[in-house]
């Protein structure tokens, strides 16, 4: 299994009862933020016809990321939700600076600008920041066993050698819940189910022990009959490590039951901000009532609202009016004339809606 790949010498370094290699990290301060964002903005150019390539026509503008502004407090899981093509995603990549931003600054603790990271210092920044992605199937290389998947990061950041790798890769297997860690060394990803495949994910993440952890959809993949054990596991992780997670999701429910705060996300900006509480059960913003109304309720005897009316978006918007105008039952002149800035209406609950602004009228 290689020099440093010895079950043996992973058991014998790792002590008894470990879940994580090296001692245990400090408990963060929720009133200081590990990320701060402002002025975020990614916009991408989409593709036109071949025409286009030659006449200099590219095609509309896609503002994926469009000037967001906001903190990500110590130790909490903050929820990303909106429904395909918000910019979730993109914006999840710009934290792990995946994609290079048009405008903006994304700060860490210390000050530094991510963007402005280079050589040693954006290779550090590596050991701090982890994402695990959707697709458990497509984010895995298949000829890889799970010790080599999980021991690469600690290999390209030149961690450890010989038994301290492998202990350092049987304690990131475990916290994973994939136990006894040493069975799993020499499996190959055509091995596990779906569900092992995103454990495996996980611990590649957690080998070397991040800060931040970027999870896009991690459960979307996953039959419902395991998605529960993917989230008590990140739920524990931010629990017991103090470990800050960015969830990113559509689902609604999974963010009720796993996230601490939850921003909506709508064609690139932020519309709602709130706890759970706030958010799912007293939505504010006409999406985020949409998306609720969404939620599929298993009792036939319940009446629901009806989510977004039967209407077509088309796929450019006026970007000096508000992005949801053409679907909102309650639009009004002003929603034409200029976008919405996000407003408190409770404490700790924000909304981006000209219906809770004194002296907007239709």
């Amino acid at each position: 299994m290689g020099d440093d790949r010895v079950g043996s010498a992973a058991r014998a370094a790792m002590p008894a009862g470990a879940t994580r290699a090296g001692a245990a990290p400090p408990a963060p301060s929720p009133a200081q933020p590990v990320v701060v964002v402002r002025g975020l903005r990614k916009w991408f150019r989409s593709r036109g016809a071949l025409a286009g390539l030659f006449s200099g026509d590219l095609g509309p503008v896609v503002r994926a990321v469009d000037d967001v502004s906001f903190e990500i407090r110590a130790g909490e899981i903050l929820g990303l939700v909106g429904e395909s093509g918000s910019g979730k995603t993109t914006l999840g990549r710009l934290l792990l600076r995946l994609e290079t931003p048009d405008a903006g600054e994304i700060v860490l603790r210390d000050g530094r600008d991510i963007a402005a990271l280079r050589g040693w210092a954006l290779r550090r920044f590596y050991r701090d920041v982890q994402m695990v992605f959707q697709d458990p199937y497509e984010s895995i290389n298949p000829r890889f066993t799970a010790y080599d998947t999980v021991v690469e990061p600690l290999r390209a950041q030149g961690l450890g050698r010989g038994p301290e790798r492998a202990a350092r890769v049987a304690a990131a297997l475990d916290q994973a819940g994939l136990r006894p860690p040493e069975a799993f060394f020499a499996k190959f990803p055509h091995e596990l189910s779906g569900g092992e495949r995103q454990r495996l994910a996980i611990a590649r993440a957690l080998v070397l022990e991040p800060r931040l952890l970027v999870a896009d959809e991690p459960v979307s993949m996953l039959d419902v009959s395991i998605r529960a054990g993917i989230l008590n596991l990140l739920k524990r992780l931010s629990r017991e490590l103090g470990l800050t997670i960015v969830y990113i999701s559509h689902d609604l429910s999974t963010t009720r039951y796993l996230c601490d705060r939850i921003i909506i996300m709508y064609r690139g900006v932020f519309v709602e901000i709130g706890d759970p509480e706030q958010v799912i059960d007293d939505p504010k913003h006409p999406y985020a009532q949409a998306l609720r109304a969404a939620i599929p309720v298993p009792d036939p005897t319940v009446a629901r609202a009806h989510a977004d009316p039967d209407v077509e978006e088309e796929v450019s918007f006026d970007p000096g009016a508000c992005r949801y105008v053409a679907l909102c039952p309650h639009a009004m002149a002003v929603c034409r004339e200029r976008p919405p800035a996000l407003r408190t209406v409770a404490a700790g609950h924000q909304v981006a809606c000209y219906l809770y602004e004194k002296g907007a009228s239709a």
